[in-house]
């Protein structure tokens, strides 16, 4: 790339292919706060040791020491962004890779109506029931430790013996989260999810393996801890399911599907905590097929890893998207960003805007990938309206903010147990590195130029369609009123059969004083979002469909409807 003024914005002074302790200096150079920070054999002390392991650093007028960072084992490398991915050291991690094919239908998805008949099913405790999976229980530490490749290293626990006609489960796989199965009856279920690490609620995503089916037989699962009182499974919504033979035979991937779906308050509330139950019945199309079943269309963190390696091996993309490592996370996994724009041909004092995008801080709404792959396809191909944006602005992008909570198949939260969507406000850089970091690139692309738009990208349990929230504060300024209006007010009409304008909000709460939106938006950044995707589905298409029969046109489904 030729020497111009826009060469620093590729980088940001993030982490490319330079050592480890350049690194880490330079992350230290990067704090807010002032110190300073030396090594302990630099100072004539008999109270430190003598070793390169500990970094002094000055604090409230004396020396506090702290153990260095340990070095990282994997970095980008001129092959690509591909590491190893990282979980905590007590995680059971199976060795097959789960993959699933690429495939979008050429019809609607379908939703449920109910009938006013289906059941309740509510389990008592009985120890004749069969316990056909049970996770290992390696959650009993209050908090994250630390992390390995591929997890823990002794033996996996099998599944029980295996029955003939007993379907077997598995979970122990990137972003499953299946804590325990019951058999009930002799084609029915109980399943309980997993909390989220190290906290013991959020249990809205699951994802997991079902195998030994018999085709033709109704089976009945039914999942029963779920925390939220609301759900858009009472709204229509189907479980998500994949089959392995369907996939291989017919190239027919996820599907909607499912009948007699209830989601109710059921009776293993606990000391005041009420939970709540999906059920739901299904005939497998296969005999002894492989199947999944899924919240929403899982996106791993490996499904970004590979996707970023096309992209660094394209010779044309590659050009104009420039890949780097924004920080690691507190498990050592990499959190990449993206910057893209058209590289300047000569040197030229004109200053291009910078346009902010980020997606999965909250890890079980991966809704919010989706819509990111589905922008990066579009920024990165070759319309004439891409090459246009990309010649007008540059494009920051954190693809991943939580890739922690991803991995393990977390709903919300990241390995420390909060919300990172909460703490963008935080000085706990250790702590939450990802949005600390993202907050601290924002700052510093600021000071070179104007930031026009910051969108974060999430997914809603509870509502249907595309919707945005903004941030208002301007009651007494008539044009910041519109302007925070404009820019959702253009995507719904560019968009009528999916975003809801009438949806969007614009107050600032208390409690979301700490969101990606509010932070930014405080730092000056007038065009600050959160764009919310629903887990179900549109509420609008049948009205625009009315309105164009209406109009006399013609419309085909197709895969993009």
């Amino acid at each position: 790339m030729p020497e111009d003024s826009e060469k620093e914005d590729y980088s940001d002074r993030t982490i490319s292919d330079e050592s480890d302790e350049d690194n880490f200096m330079k992350f230290v150079n990067e704090d807010s706060h002032r110190c300073a920070l030396l090594t302990a054999d630099s100072i004539s002390d008999p109270f430190f040791p003598r070793t390169t392991q500990i970094l002094l650093e000055y604090q409230l007028g004396r020396w506090v020491p702290r153990l260095r960072e340990p070095r990282d084992l994997y970095g980008v490398s001129s092959s690509g962004p591909l590491s190893p991915t990282r979980w905590p050291y007590q995680c059971e991690v199976i060795d097959e890779k789960v993959q699933h094919i690429d495939w979008t239908p050429s019809y609607l998805e379908p939703v449920y109506t109910p009938t006013g008949l289906e059941m309740e099913p509510l389990y008592p405790n009985s120890k004749e029931d069969t316990v056909v999976y049970l996770a290992e229980d390696a959650y009993k530490e209050p908090c994250f430790v630390y992390s390995r490749v591929g997890g823990n290293r002794t033996p996996l626990k099998q599944p029980v013996d295996n029955y003939d006609n007993t379907l077997t489960f598995e979970a122990r796989f990137e972003s499953g989260n299946l804590q325990k199965v019951v058999k009930v009856a002799e084609y029915e279920y109980q399943l309980t999810v997993r909390p989220d690490l190290f906290t013991n609620k959020h249990t809205q995503w699951y994802y997991f393996q079902v195998a030994n089916t018999q085709a033709g037989i109704v089976y009945r699962f039914t999942i029963i801890n779920f925390t939220k009182p609301a759900s858009l499974y009472s709204r229509g919504m189907r479980p998500l399911f994949y089959s392995e033979k369907e996939a291989k035979a017919h190239n027919i991937g996820w599907q909607r599907i499912g009948d007699q779906i209830k989601y109710y308050r059921n009776n293993q509330g606990q000391e005041g905590c009420h939970y709540f139950s999906l059920t739901w019945t299904f005939q497998f199309p296969h005999n002894k097929d492989t199947c999944y079943f899924a919240h929403c269309y899982p996106y791993t963190y490996t499904n970004l890893q590979e996707y970023l390696s096309t992209i660094s091996h394209d010779s044309v993309r590659s050009k104009f998207c420039k890949i780097r490592v924004l920080c690691h996370t507190i498990a050592r996994n990499m959190v990449y960003v993206l910057t893209i724009t058209t590289p300047l041909k000569s040197t030229d004092s004109r200053k291009r805007k910078a346009v902010i995008l980020t997606a999965r801080v909250h890890p079980g709404e991966t809704n919010s990938s989706w819509i990111m792959k589905g922008f990066l396809d579009y920024i990165l191909g070759d319309s004439s309206d891409a090459q246009l944006l990309r010649d007008t602005f540059i494009f920051k992008v954190v693809p991943m903010l939580n890739p922690d909570g991803v991995i393990v198949g977390n709903y919300r939260c990241s390995l420390a147990g909060r919300d990172l969507n909460r703490n963008y406000t935080s000085l706990l850089k250790e702590s939450f590195p990802s949005v600390w970091y993202t907050r601290n690139m924002i700052r510093r692309l600021m000071e070179k130029r104007e930031v026009i738009l910051y969108c974060d990208l999430h997914g809603h349990s509870r509502k249907e369609n595309i919707f945005m929230y903004g941030c208002d504060g301007s009651d007494r300024c008539k044009a910041l009123y519109l302007q925070q209006r404009i820019f959702p007010l253009m995507l719904s009409k560019n968009c009528p059969d999916k975003f809801s304008f009438s949806a969007c909000k614009f107050n600032v709460q208390k409690s979301k004083e700490g969101t990606g939106r509010v932070v930014m938006w405080k730092m000056g950044i007038r065009n600050s979002f959160t764009m919310e995707a629903t887990f179900c589905g549109s509420t609008l298409v049948l009205s625009v469909l009315e309105r164009i029969r209406r109009n006399g046109k013609t419309y085909k489904l197709g895969k993009n409807p």
